[in-house]
């Protein structure tokens, strides 16, 4: 189906318009300390949220990390926040996406290499330099009766996302270019 197609039938059926659910963005340091307090500053100033700590699950001693020793920080966003994020973060890939970050549902995701190649950041050397991975969730309305917590229901087929159908959303509602 064409990208015109699409868009005319999401004109007639509002129910079949995809939106973005949520924006996950996680910062790994690798270490707890000072090196994740940093990232979590970073984080904040970025998102406006306050970062949440994750641990590690399991001990790797070649990383010299511990099971239970906080190693990353993340981040949801939702609603306009979550779009305002992406605006800001895909200047900083020049708004271009690769076809293979899509999975077969219409999600998405893309690294940024340094934070401070995101517009408005400069570079504190005092608090260094972090990459980061932006996960973003693509779905319809109605796709929450799938998986809540009571009376969980099925989902037809035709209700389920597609890739082209998440590519021509990003397209229209992000101006993303997809190589």
């Amino acid at each position: 189906m064409s990208e015109d197609a699409m868009l005319k039938k999401w004109e007639e059926q509002p129910m079949l318009k995809p939106r973005i659910e949520k924006v996950v963005v996680n910062l790994y340091v690798g270490k707890s300390g000072e090196p994740l307090e940093k990232a979590s500053k970073v984080l904040k100033e970025l998102t406006n949220q306050t970062p949440v700590k994750k641990k590690a699950k399991k001990t790797i001693r070649d990383f010299g990390i511990r099971k239970g020793e906080s190693t990353a920080c993340v981040v949801t966003l939702r609603k306009q926040a979550a779009i305002d994020f992406l605006r800001k973060v895909l200047a900083a890939v020049d708004n271009k996406i690769s076809r293979a970050s899509f999975d077969r549902q219409g999600n998405f995701a893309f690294g940024i290499k340094e934070h401070i190649e995101i517009a408005g950041v400069k570079y504190d050397p005092d608090v260094g330099i972090f990459g980061m991975d932006v996960c973003i969730s693509v779905n319809r309305p109605g796709h929450r009766v799938k998986t809540r917590r009571k009376e969980k229901t099925h989902i037809g087929h035709t209700h389920l996302l597609t890739p082209e159908e998440s590519i021509a959303f990003v397209k229209q509602t992000l101006g993303v270019e997809i190589v």
